[in-house]
């Protein structure tokens, strides 16, 4: 491997960022994170998917970074979007929605300010110097966040887990983070008086009055070469004031198995936020990031009245260009006859107030 194809990888994380193969083996002496009886999605040392399928291995990974098709993006891609300022509270059953990148965005409503996955780092990278850069600047600076109550971590790729992040939050906001099985020991060798509830699939925990549901999504785990699938990876629900929120940080499309069962559980969505982007080449990566058009079929299966687009258009992690993810989304709307307007391809520092839902 070159000096260009071991910074990709290390950049990647040992590919734990981009959902490909670079994590070996499992260790034999059981999971570093979580220790807990066997169930149907845990073995007894790694978590899997039920009828789903493993990330690919490392003689896929090479193939990958060695077969060319990978679109140069812009060193940098300013979103048109000014950076937010948030209000400090969202009151009653008002939704607003605001981008700050990649797969971090501030939720607020009910009085209660929520963030997904924050990142606020340059790089989502075990290393300060190497790997996926930002190309354009948090849609909300640090400094201009209102009072965060709660944090939903929804697996440990670097992309989604910043730890550095994380002290910063915990040492100006101190706020709760929800995060599935596992992932609390990695938060807290680093942010060790971090507040942090780690959740198993189908584990309900309450921030204020409001319920929030760990739910199953389609993805795996891992911060380096040693830990693959040691720690959970979920989606999340939040039973909000004017209808409930889906949260989905990464997931292949599964069939649709996921998204039919949170929408019989429970009963549709005002807003489902769901991943768009990092799909390419399909051969590699189909099984752990899904594209445009399953993300729309995602939404109508679990009958989401409307939908915020996210990870897309901030750090590179896989093949497509830049605005391929939008504009397949658009093209997937149309095709199914859905407006537009009912599902964003947020950018950074895009403030959505989401309309209540009729009837």
């Amino acid at each position: 491997m070159n000096r260009r194809g071991l910074m990709k990888w290390i950049g990647l994380g040992g590919v734990a960022a981009a959902g490909g193969g670079a994590a070996m083996a499992k260790s034999g002496s059981g999971s570093r994170y979580y220790a807990g009886p066997k169930s149907d999605h845990f073995d007894g040392t790694v978590f899997f998917n039920p009828q789903g399928k493993p990330p690919a291995g490392f003689t896929d990974l090479l193939r990958w970074q060695f077969g060319g098709g990978r679109a140069r993006w812009p060193d940098e891609w300013l979103s048109p979007f000014p950076q937010a300022k948030p209000e400090p509270r969202v009151a009653g059953q008002r939704l607003v929605v605001t981008m700050v990148g990649h797969a971090t965005l501030l939720i607020q409503t009910g009085g209660v300010n929520i963030l997904t996955d924050p990142v606020w780092s340059d790089r989502v990278s075990p290393l300060s110097f190497a790997g996926p850069r930002r190309i354009n600047p948090p849609g909300v600076a640090f400094e201009d966040l209102p009072p965060i109550d709660l944090v939903l971590l929804s697996h440990n790729h670097y992309d989604h887990m910043d730890v550095s992040t994380l002290a910063r939050l915990k040492q100006s906001h101190d706020p709760l983070v929800i995060t599935p099985l596992g992932n609390d020991t990695i938060v807290r060798q680093s942010v060790p008086d971090m507040r942090i509830a780690a959740h198993d699939w189908g584990d309900m925990a309450i921030c204020g009055s409001m319920p929030v549901h760990i739910e199953p999504v389609h993805h795996w785990s891992a911060r380096g070469t040693g830990d693959r699938r040691m720690a959970l990876w979920a989606g999340f629900v939040v039973d909000a004031p004017g209808g409930g929120i889906y949260i989905v940080g990464d997931t292949g499309f599964h069939g649709g198995i996921n998204y039919r069962e949170a929408a019989r559980k429970h009963g549709g969505f005002r807003l489902a936020i769901l991943p768009i982007g990092a799909y390419e080449p399909r051969w590699f990566m189909e099984a752990q990031h899904q594209n445009p058009s399953e993300a729309v079929e995602g939404m109508v299966l679990a009958g989401a009245a409307f939908a915020a687009g996210h990870h897309w258009g901030t750090f590179q992690l896989t093949n497509e260009p830049i605005e391929e993810p939008r504009d397949l989304l658009h093209a997937a709307l149309d095709h199914k006859a859905i407006s537009r307007d009912r599902f964003r391809p947020m950018q950074p520092g895009e403030v959505w107030d989401v309309p209540p839902v009729i009837g």
